[in-house]
């Protein structure tokens, strides 16, 4: 084992022991644990350094009325209660930040008039991004509540109007309860979901 490896009480809170939460304390998420939460999330890897993930903190009351009817019946009560919910996006023109993120080549004009390109390597990395933050939101305390159903072009309209941004999924945060937790579901073994070549 590497001398880098964390311990299993950490393993324990962001993996073995982690669960999609549906039930939620009152307390409310800070802004700065948001910004710490993003402050460590934004080093994980992308394709060249393409970051093109966008986060939207829906927090306040008047931002949950403004979700509310975008969601799916089964995420409407949760998401309600639960103290900020994230909508995990990606930029459509994350290229253009290149010469910024990735400044030693012109990776800018890899994407120029691609569109396929620009589709693909935004929804890949900005999923990878979303999966970073639920890392980094556990390992910081918080409690995850990751999920789809909901109308993506009616949060697209409401939240991202004016952008070339794109919602993929929603994660609520905060501190979870025990309420409405289902039992841990199974895991594919290894033999199961892999080989080795």
């Amino acid at each position: 084992m590497s001398d880098k490896m964390i311990n299993d009480q950490a393993l324990d809170i962001i993996f073995r022991d982690a669960r999609t939460h549906n039930g939620w304390e009152a307390r409310k998420v800070t802004r700065p644990l948001m910004q710490a939460v993003y402050d460590l999330m934004k080093w994980g890897p992308t394709s060249a350094n393409c970051s093109p993930a966008r986060f939207v903190f829906v927090s306040s009351d008047e931002a949950k009325k403004r979700l509310e009817p975008h969601l799916g019946d089964g995420n409407k009560a949760k998401t309600m209660a639960a103290p900020c919910c994230v909508i995990i996006g990606h930029d459509m023109e994350f290229h253009q930040k290149l010469p910024e993120l990735f400044p030693h080549t012109d990776a800018k004009s890899w994407f120029a008039g691609n569109d396929d390109l620009i589709k693909t390597t935004a929804f890949r990395n900005g999923t990878l991004q979303g999966a970073y933050f639920m890392i980094a939101a556990r390992a910081l305390g918080l409690d995850c509540g990751p999920m789809s159903g909901f109308d993506n072009a009616g949060v697209d309209k409401e939240f991202f109007a004016g952008t070339n941004y794109k919602s993929n999924f929603l994660c609520n945060i905060g501190y979870g309860t025990e309420e409405n937790l289902f039992p841990r579901s199974p895991r594919l073994e290894f033999d199961g979901a892999c080989q080795v070549v």
